[in-house]
């Protein structure tokens, strides 16, 4: 099961108002299958409500619970409970009484910022704060949407949620992203970056004063055990996927850095579970603790001062700023950069006027 994505968009695994209208009598009949996958070889014997907690986070055990008990939650073929473990091989599907919400883009016309757009493909620099796919909770107002509304308007047809998408990254996040709107285009440049041939630099704003002007952060990263909303780093290689991120420091804040990042592999989260592993958590980075002061001095004007620049930057600083790679059809290569968007660039100034007062 691939979680290699940068943002890992989880299917709408259940649904409680599905769920209440489940016959449990009238087994798997009329049913929608909405998730479908193999366990892994290397899984340990595990209830499979906590396997599918941990695989799928936009959900809850009790949701989960109460769909294993109307006999929605089939392994090879067979109704199981909630206290069912899970085994190598074992051929997962989950059902509901509807089709999947997901497979329907809906076009909308929401502003985007494309920057270069030609017969197979379409790069977008992406505000932040965008959702890219329509998913759990945000079933509208995304780039997908837009695209296919942008799409319908040029009287093209691209089936998004087919092809399309070739990376993704997080809510959030701001900065470049190729879409793909053909298979063959999509073939071509997944396996760029599977390869990763392709050029891409990040920008983000981290807690604290590394102490090398450039450095490499290694470890596996994986799900945290606790809070599934996070990924966790293991050094020890005892869990998740290998994950190496080079970093250099473009400007030191005393208290923030502003660093670049190459990523050698693309893992869940790996930019932001890898400095909070070094103690260098992304600035108001909420879902990693980088929402409080973390570095810096126990003075009210300086809490009021980073309470300030909170809300110049209301998100975690990280940007993508470069993306270069190999045009499928003219075989030619392709390169752009992202301005620094204007949240992070007012923090700067905000951080430079700091220091030199």
């Amino acid at each position: 099961m691939s979680e290699d994505n940068e943002d890992f968009l989880d299917e709408e695994l259940l649904d409680s108002n599905s769920i209440e209208n489940i016959d449990i009598d009238e087994e798997n009949k009329g049913l929608y299958e909405h998730l479908n996958l193999t366990v892994d070889n290397g899984q340990e014997p595990l209830r499979i409500d906590k396997f599918l907690l941990i695989h799928r986070q936009n959900s809850s055990r009790n949701k989960i619970s109460q769909t294993c008990r109307a006999g929605n939650v089939v392994v090879n073929g067979n109704p199981v409970k909630q206290n069912y473990r899970v085994k190598p091989g074992d051929q997962i599907s989950v059902l509901l009484t509807r089709p999947p919400r997901e497979n329907i883009i809906i076009p909308q016309d929401i502003p985007i910022n494309i920057v270069y757009e030609d017969d197979d493909l379409v790069v977008v620099d992406k505000e932040p704060g965008m959702v890219v796919h329509p998913g759990f909770g945000n079933w509208d107002g995304t780039l997908v949407n837009a695209l296919a509304f942008h799409f319908e308007k040029n009287g093209e047809k691209s089936d998004l949620d087919r092809v399309g998408l070739v990376h993704r990254i997080d809510k959030d996040t701001s900065g470049l992203l190729v879409i793909a709107k053909n298979e063959y285009a999509l073939s071509f440049l997944a396996k760029q970056f599977f390869n990763r041939t392709t050029k891409r630099l990040y920008w983000a704003f981290v807690w604290g004063n590394p102490q090398e002007d450039e450095g490499t952060i290694k470890g596996h990263i994986g799900r945290h055990p606790k809070n599934r909303m996070q990924m966790s780093v293991y050094e020890d290689g005892s869990h998740g996927k290998h994950a190496v991120t080079h970093y250099k420091v473009l400007e030191r804040f005393r208290y923030m850095t502003w660093v670049e990042c190459k990523l050698e592999t693309g893992r869940t989260h790996q930019i932001r579970a890898h400095f909070k592993h070094i103690g260098h958590t992304l600035f108001n980075d909420e879902r990693y603790e980088g929402h409080t002061p973390l570095r810096g001095v126990n003075l009210p004007k300086y809490k009021q001062f980073i309470k300030n620049v909170f809300e110049i930057l209301p998100r975690h600083a990280l940007h993508a700023h470069t993306l270069g790679f190999i045009h499928p059809t003219t075989k030619k290569e392709l390169y752009f950069e992202s301005p620094m968007p204007k949240d992070m660039v007012d923090a700067v100034k905000k951080w430079r006027n700091y220091l030199e007062n």
